[in-house]
């Protein structure tokens, strides 16, 4: 991985949030996001996967600089967001943009499209209204939309069209990372692969980088270069996509991927159940916070927490990693 392509990198980020509990007690700590360290190359896309509460959206929206993380490193193009001024900041967030799982809902019901798409480089540009106007109109003919559509209300769109225009307002200030929350679970399986091959033709026309998040497997095979599994807020798996989906080590890597359907009537395939539910990050449990529900726990795995071992090319935080 060449240091000029790489766009961003974690080291050891955390998000923990205080949950008040009552006048009489002290605050619980949530940790949401405990100790995530990655980069981001340019022109590549890493996927995050893992169950509801695993700390996607919160990774999400630390690099989208919603939020500012609890500790550790977040660096975009080299400029640590935690100790920068706040100028240097202002520049980062037209470097970063991010596309929501609800096109519907990331726009506003009583603005025409082309006022959306223009809203962006009016806040942030010296641009006037026929430049602006331009552009917009340039980018919906990018995205696969007509121009008549620039003088359109969003509910005369359907989903796929909408998520287009997400698309498209998300690059009027021409980023150089796009984070992709769940940019295709809400339509339909025809839709999912006209939006993904477009994702794909704009990342290598743009050389963007993206931060795809996603709980379908099915999906990440297809779009993804690397893959980061969490659980519980932390990485515990991370890897090419070939190499997650062909060798993958930690055993809840491979139970997220036997719950995938696979289009083969043919293919014999083990379904790994774990048992129990997943661990309140309030309170998780001790040493590796995966040994309540894994099938290959014994005693060492309730003390320390494992570190991280390099095996057959990917980082895997595991006592009992499966080999091949």
């Amino acid at each position: 991985m060449g240091r000029d392509n790489v766009v961003l990198e974690a080291k050891d980020l955390k998000r923990h949030y205080a949950i008040h509990r009552g006048a009489f007690r002290q605050p619980a700590i949530l940790k949401a996001l405990d100790g995530a360290t990655f980069k981001l190359e340019r022109s590549k896309t890493l996927a995050v996967v893992g169950e509801s509460g695993c700390g996607k959206s919160t990774l999400a929206r630390l690099v989208t600089l919603i939020e500012e993380p609890t500790a550790g490193e977040l660096k975009i193009q080299g400029v640590d967001i935690i100790t920068a001024e706040e100028q240097a900041k202002r520049a980062l967030h037209k470097k970063v943009q991010i596309i929501f799982q609800d096109p519907y809902g990331s726009l506003n019901p009583r603005q025409k499209i082309g006022m959306c798409l223009e809203e962006p480089l009016l806040v942030n540009t010296d641009m006037n209204k026929e430049q602006r106007a331009e552009k917009a109109r340039n980018m919906l003919d990018l995205v696969g939309l007509r121009p008549e559509h620039y003088d359109r209300y969003p509910h005369m769109f359907s989903g796929g069209q909408r998520q287009r225009i997400a698309v498209a307002r998300a690059l009027m200030l021409n980023p150089e990372i796009l984070v992709l929350d769940e940019p295709v679970s809400a339509l339909d399986v025809s839709i999912q692969a006209q939006i993904l091959n477009l994702l794909a033709d704009l990342q290598e026309q743009f050389n963007l980088a993206y931060l795809f998040i996603s709980h379908d497997l099915s999906v990440v095979k297809h779009i993804a270069d690397d893959v980061m599994v969490m659980y519980l807020g932390r990485p515990i798996e991370f890897g090419s996509r070939d190499n997650i989906f062909d060798t993958p080590h930690h055993p809840y890597t491979r139970a997220l991927l036997s719950a995938t359907p696979v289009a083969d009537p043919f293919r014999e395939k083990e379904r790994i159940m774990l048992r129990g539910e997943l661990p309140s990050p309030i309170a998780p449990p001790p040493g590796c916070t995966f040994h309540p529900r894994c099938p290959d726990m014994t005693e060492i795995c309730k003390g320390e927490a494992p570190g991280i071992t390099d095996l057959d090319g990917c980082e895997v935080a595991c006592y009992h990693p499966k080999t091949y």
